[in-house]
């Protein structure tokens, strides 16, 4: 029964497609400043224009997620009153940690402007990073299953999982090397101090 058309090929890829795409681009940019050059040496325009593509891929694999929905077959559990109220609070808390933390990111914090040598002055600790380390990643989860159970259908829940599993390999790359790129810039200002009060 959850065979037919296993929540569409097409959503799963995309699903998938995503973070590697940014991951692969944000690196190349970050190792070979391949969006800066394109855009004429400025970093804060290809960052924005990484933005754009980024923000219109997720509107697309969320249409092909919905698109792939209507197609699954439905379970009465899921059409319940309760059900459907629990799906409502998961799309509810999954919208605010992605709008509350785009809201503390900004912009280029929240799309890979690391990468680009754009960096925040200090690490956000605030909310909703003082309830989740990767706010975006499980408010865009908490969305994709409230909108399954919404739906009421058990095949969103099986890729409410994939998607669950593509965010958590994304976050073993992005974390250590994000990390990485802040890590770099403490030793410089360390270096920076240490060569100034020896010229002192």
């Amino acid at each position: 029964m959850l065979t037919r058309e296993l929540c569409n090929p097409v959503s799963a890829l995309s699903i998938a497609f995503n973070p590697l795409f940014w991951n692969i681009i944000g690196r190349q940019e970050y190792h070979n400043k391949v969006l800066t050059k394109l855009f004429g040496g400025r970093s804060q325009t290809a960052c924005y224009a990484l933005a754009a593509t980024i923000f219109s891929l997720g509107l697309i694999r969320d249409g092909l997620y919905e698109r792939a929905l209507r197609h699954q077959p439905s379970h009465p559990l899921l059409e319940t009153a309760e059900a459907q109220y629990f799906a409502y609070a998961l799309i509810a808390v999954g919208n605010i940690l992605v709008i509350s933390s785009t809201w503390a990111l900004g912009v280029t914090g929240t799309f890979l402007g690391d990468y680009f040598g754009i960096l925040m002055d200090s690490i956000v600790t605030g909310f909703p990073f003082n309830v989740t380390d990767a706010p975006m990643y499980h408010g865009s989860t908490c969305s994709f299953l409230g909108t399954a159970i919404l739906y009421g259908k058990p095949a969103g829940i099986i890729i409410t999982l994939w998607v669950y599993v593509v965010y958590q390999i994304a976050l073993s790359y992005e974390n250590p090397f994000t990390a990485g790129i802040y890590a770099k810039r403490e030793r410089e200002r360390a270096a920076a101090k240490g060569n100034d009060k020896k010229s002192r």
